[in-house]
């Protein structure tokens, strides 16, 4: 994940991500959003956990993602659960779709932020860990923490 910058403000992270994949590349994209879904997620609420990326008909899409109806929103709120098309360019789409084609491999959105006003999405191309590849990493972790914290006096 990114480093939070002063024209950044994240609106949901998807720490799961990390742990149960291993991210292999990152991309970035805008969303097509609805006049209530925007206010709603100016308020700080969605939850990208279960959502995943696909690819339909040439098209990118953020699937099983919830963003809760707008509070002071009237009857053409929009739904909590819906597909939301993702604003990709038409190579980046090829190319994920050729990606997503091979054995293993899937989409996991990592975060979802405003960026200078506009709603992005971090998702990442990730292959799923086995429990003793979670098990190795967090052994490396544990050792990088370690050896940092360790520093001999000279």
């Amino acid at each position: 994940m990114s480093k939070k910058r002063p024209d950044e403000i994240i609106i949901a992270r998807n720490r799961r991500a990390r742990h149960d994949y291993e991210l292999l590349q990152v991309f970035e994209a805008g969303l097509v959003l609805t006049g209530t879904e925007v206010k709603s997620l100016r308020q700080g609420r969605a939850s990208i956990g279960e959502g995943y990326v696909t690819v339909l008909d040439g098209e990118a899409f953020l699937m099983g993602a919830h963003i809760p109806p707008y509070v002071h929103g009237n009857r053409f709120n929009h739904e909590p659960v819906r597909p939301r098309k993702l604003l990709l360019k038409i190579r980046e789409i090829a190319r994920l779709d050729l990606k997503l084609r091979e054995q293993g491999l899937t989409c996991v959105p990592t975060q979802l932020y405003f960026k200078l006003g506009w709603a992005k999405l971090e998702f990442a191309l990730a292959r799923g860990r086995k429990s003793y590849d979670k098990r190795y990493s967090e052994l490396e972790k544990i050792n990088r923490r370690e050896a940092r914290s360790f520093s001999p006096k000279i």
